[in-house]
């Protein structure tokens, strides 16, 4: 059995009993971290593929060792400049073994709270018989110059932006 999962913003394949070095986790040695953002798993032959994760499927590991990885080079050089910077650095891994894959006790993320829509204002008054039904978008030009002259709006330069969108609507 195996299972695609994403750890630390990577997606990995992994089976049980697998050691694997990911991007640096939280947590000290031996302790256990589960993963449940399984993206695909394998059954000898049955295939379970989630969209995008398996709801309830979760990977179990267990922190081995914190070390660093081997050192990258960074060489930038300008022709016929002069200039050429030599840099590197290790990058901070961990080491964690894969003690179990399949339906779990998955931690859920706690539930985006809803904010409750604001109560809708009073609505303003309608202009005239013939326009109330009609959407300003569904308008053609010279029934939204009338409307306008009926308003008593004579040009753009005449209100200010947001008196002119609340005298339309």
């Amino acid at each position: 059995m195996y299972a695609i999962v994403e750890i630390a913003g990577h997606q990995y394949k992994v089976r049980k009993d697998q050691h694997i070095y990911v991007n640096r986790l939280q947590g000290k040695e031996g302790d256990a971290v589960s993963f449940d953002r399984v993206l695909l798993t394998d059954d000898n032959g049955s295939v379970e593929v989630g969209a995008p994760v398996i709801k309830g499927t979760q990977v179990d590991a267990k922190i081995v060792s914190h070390l660093k990885a081997d050192k990258e080079i960074v060489f930038k050089k300008k022709r016929r400049k002069g200039y050429a910077v030599k840099n590197g650095h290790r990058q901070a891994i961990s080491l964690i073994e894969i003690t179990g894959i399949g339906a779990g006790s998955a931690k859920k993320a706690a539930p985006a709270k809803k904010q409750e829509a604001p109560a809708k204002k009073e609505e303003a008054p309608k202009a005239e018989a013939g326009t109330e039904s009609k959407e300003l978008s569904a308008m053609t030009v010279a029934e939204l110059k009338e409307m306008a002259k009926a308003k008593g709006i004579t040009g753009y330069s005449s209100m200010k932006k947001d008196e002119l969108i609340k005298a339309l609507s």
